[in-house]
């Protein structure tokens, strides 16, 4: 893709996988059909996991993306995501969404990652749960047996607009959302690459000081970031990528966008924000080519 750094190849770190499965949960939950989901949101409903995979990967060859870490994004729906990675491995790496309050959560951990999905994600103001609880260590020990694999935590504020849409309750609890949360745990799984996205989501300041702390931690740079309007000083995207290189470097900082739906695809505003940003602090090609690909591909081989 072409970039004031010239021709780079760029892997979108966050894209989320929104599965058949996923919209006839939203259904269930709104005592909707699918059909009146789908007209509500005026999004495309995929009536398979391969048909949505082959979507993508006309959207991403469109805009000139090379790869991407798909999400499924509601539990028990890793089988969609290995769908999509199983025909077209060399374009996708598949992450799923975890709750590991639940009673087959390592049997899950274990089946996906065997399966050759790389990232568990966990959120745990969603689930409610710390992620300092007992039940996540075993979650992380299989991580931490399978090369390539990572843990995905999610910080900060969470929304899910689509629930808002659909009138559907958004019972998160912030108390269990603080980067400095995570620093016992990285500490104690130093062989486990952690991912915070959205900068923290909020909590900035935390993020940063995680990241000094703990060098298998790393942050995604997806979503709009409107969660600088929370920050009691004027910061735009541009000083907050400068504090995360200063901080981190830029062998941490993993580009994404936060795409999902259909018909609006893969979120190319986000990406030219993001160019511009890193354009403005002077960011290197070296940096660049990492942070739009090169530390994705590195993270996620095990190196």
């Amino acid at each position: 893709m072409e970039t004031p750094w010239g021709d780079l190849e760029v892997a979108d770190a966050h894209v989320h996988f929104f599965s058949p499965n996923f919209f006839l949960s939203l259904a269930s939950q709104c005592q909707k059909t699918p059909d009146q989901v789908e007209s509500a949101l005026g999004w495309q409903f995929p009536q398979q996991p391969e048909e949505l995979a082959d979507t993508w990967v006309q959207e991403l060859d469109r805009h000139g993306v090379a790869r991407a870490s798909i999400i499924a994004s509601i539990p028990g729906d890793e089988h969609s995501v290995a769908a999509a990675v199983k025909r077209h491995p060399r374009r996708f790496h598949g992450y799923f969404m975890l709750n590991p309050s639940a009673p087959d959560a390592v049997d899950r951990v274990e089946h996906a990652l065997a399966g050759g999905l790389r990232g568990v994600c966990l959120f745990p103001a969603m689930h409610r749960f710390s992620i300092q609880d007992a039940r996540v260590k075993p979650v992380l020990e299989r991580i931490s047996q399978t090369r390539g694999a990572i843990a995905f935590v999610h910080c900060g504020v969470l929304t899910v607009g689509v629930r808002t849409k659909l009138g559907l309750p958004t019972p998160f609890d912030l108390r269990y959302s603080n980067p400095i949360d995570l620093h016992a745990v990285a500490l104690e799984f130093p062989q486990v690459k952690f991912v915070v996205p959205h900068f923290g989501a909020g909590y900035f300041r935390e993020a940063l000081m995680l990241l000094d702390m703990c060098p298998n931690v790393y942050l995604d740079t997806s979503s709009t970031n409107s969660w600088t309007k929370y920050q009691p000083e004027q910061l735009d995207l541009a000083a907050v990528f400068k504090r995360a290189l200063d901080v981190a470097g830029a062998s941490r900082v993993l580009f994404g966008t936060d795409s999902s739906f259909f018909p609006r695809g893969w979120h190319s505003k986000i990406f030219e924000r993001q160019v511009e940003a890193l354009r403005t602090v002077g960011a290197s090609e070296a940096d660049a080519r990492q942070i739009f690909g090169g530390n994705l591909t590195r993270l996620l081989s095990g190196r």
